[in-house]
C-alpha cells in the first residue's frame, strides 16, 4: 500500500502550509483548552469558532469537504456522552422505559449533549486542519520541541507508520486467500459463512504472529543504527517573526472568546 493512502497530509503552499509547526500545534492544543472552557449553551461562542475554522481550511485550500468527512468520523465516539442527557437534572422531554427503570432526558441534559458535542466536533476539526497542512514528521518534532514526553512522541509516531505495515500485511494475506480459496462448481465464491469465519480468524491471528515479528525485527535494526527514541532533523527551521505574529494574535483572539462570554453572561444572563 502506498503511503497516500492513509497518509492524511495534503502538500500545499498555503499560509496555513508555510506557518510553523510549533505555532499550529500550540494553537491547535490552545484551542481545544478554549473550547473546553466555553461554558454549556454558548452557541454564538461555537459559531464564532467553526466559522473561524472554515476560514482557515479556506485559507489553506485543504477544503471544507475534506476537513468534515474527516471530522465526521470523530461524531459516533462523541455519543459516549449521550447519558449526560438522562444524568442532567431538569424539565422532562422524554422517557425511555428499560427494565432496570424508567431513563428521563431532560431539557437541560439535551442543551449539555449538544455542547459536548460541538465542542468536541470543534476540536476534531482544528486536529483535520493541522494533520492535513503539516507533515507527520513535522509534528513529531514539534511536540519534542515543546517538550512533550519523548515516550508519547514516539508511541504516537509508531502508532502512525506502522498502521502502513499493518495495511500491508493484511492486503498480503488477503491476496493469498484469493488464490488459495478454489470455487467449486455451482458454490458460491468464498465458501460458507462458518467457513469464512473460521479463515477470518485464522487469518487475524497469522496477521499478528506476522505484525509482531516484522516489528521485532525492525526495532534490533534501528537499535543498531543508534536509535535512542529521540526525534531528530537535519535542519531544524528557524521561528520566523511572522509566524510568531500570527500565533500570537490567533492565540489572544482564542482567550478573548471565553472571557466574552462569561462576560456576557453575568450581565445579561444565558440569553444567547
Amino acid at each position: 500500500m502506498h503511503i497516500d493512502a492513509l497518509d492524511s497530509y495534503r502538500p500545499g503552499d498555503s499560509p496555513v502550509h508555510r506557518l510553523d509547526g510549533r505555532v499550529k500545534l500550540l494553537l491547535l492544543l490552545f484551542l481545544v483548552l478554549v473550547v473546553a472552557l466555553i461554558p454549556d449553551r454558548a452557541w454564538v461562542a461555537f459559531a464564532g469558532l467553526q466559522v473561524l475554522l472554515w476560514s482557515v481550511a479556506l485559507l489553506s485550500r485543504v477544503g471544507l469537504g475534506l476537513v468534515q468527512r474527516r471530522a465526521v468520523v470523530a461524531l459516533p465516539f462523541a455519543l459516549a456522552a449521550l447519558t449526560v442527557a438522562f444524568a442532567t437534572p431538569g424539565r422532562a422531554l422524554l422517557t425511555l422505559p428499560l427494565p432496570g427503570g424508567a431513563w428521563v432526558m431532560t431539557d437541560a441534559g439535551l442543551l449539555r449533549f449538544v455542547s459536548i458535542l460541538a465542542r468536541s466536533y470543534l476540536s476534531v476539526q482544528a486536529a483535520v486542519i493541522v494533520t492535513a497542512t503539516t507533515p507527520f514528521p513535522d509534528l513529531l518534532w514539534a511536540a519534542r520541541v515543546l517538550r512533550i514526553p519523548r515516550v508519547l512522541v514516539a508511541v504516537g509516531g509508531f502508532l502512525y507508520r506502522y498502521l502502513f505495515v499493518l495495511a500491508d500485511e493484511a492486503q498480503r494475506l488477503l491476496r493469498a486467500r484469493e488464490a488459495r480459496s478454489a470455487v467449486r462448481p455451482g458454490r458460491r465464491s468464498g465458501g460458507s459463512l462458518l467457513w469464512r469465519a473460521r479463515v477470518t480468524g485464522a487469518m487475524a491471528g497469522s496477521l499478528f504472529i506476522r505484525s509482531y515479528e516484522r516489528s521485532e525485527r525492525i526495532y534490533v535494526a534501528m537499535l543498531a543504527r543508534g536509535y535512542d527514541g529521540e526525534v531528530r532533523t537535519i535542519a531544524p527551521p528557524a521561528l520566523r517573526p511572522a509566524d510568531l505574529a500570527v500565533g500570537l494574535s490567533i492565540a489572544l483572539f482564542l482567550a478573548l472568546v471565553p472571557l466574552l462570554v462569561r462576560l456576557r453572561i453575568w450581565l445579561f444572563g444565558w440569553g444567547m
